[in-house]
């Protein structure tokens, strides 16, 4: 059972992976996962990989706490993913949305012209990737637009 309050870190592709790039990453974050260390105790963490576009890393800090080393350590890793298959990670306002069961990205402007245009909207399911707990990551991560931050920027 996975703890509720364990730590979620969320990073966004600009675009849907191929399966052989997610086979190459999944290998790449289950060596990176199960070594992560923290002041040198192992971490308890684990990886997803939602909708071939979305990294999630979990730490369940009842074990050992993440550490800014070792968040830094997976930033790394985000920035070395990036440049070998060409790909945005940290981009946070690299806004992925819902259009039916597709999952679209776009960056802030072009968020701005579909919302213009009432592509989305206000009911427009969004992913919150500012969620920070595991618990949060499975009831706030996709939501509508309005109960998101982007809300806030985008004064929905």
């Amino acid at each position: 059972m996975i703890n509720p309050q364990s730590r979620v870190w969320i990073y966004q592709a600009n675009q849907e992976l191929n399966n052989d790039v997610l086979q190459e990453i999944s290998a790449i974050l289950n060596q990176f996962t199960t070594s992560w260390t923290a002041h040198n105790q192992a971490l308890k963490a684990f990886f997803e990989i939602k909708y071939k576009r979305f990294i999630v890393l979990v730490v369940d800090e009842t074990q050992a706490g993440a550490s800014g080393c070792s968040i830094d350590k997976s930033v790394h890793l985000m920035k070395e993913l990036e440049q070998k298959y060409s790909i945005s990670l940290l981009d946070r306002f690299n806004i992925a949305y819902r259009e039916g069961d597709t999952v679209k990205s776009t960056d802030r402007a072009g968020f701005e012209k579909l919302l213009e245009q009432g592509v989305v909207n206000a009911s427009t399911i969004v992913f919150n990737n500012m969620v920070s707990t595991y618990q949060d990551y499975q009831s706030n991560w996709e939501t509508p637009a309005a109960k998101s931050w982007h809300n806030n920027v985008f004064a929905l």
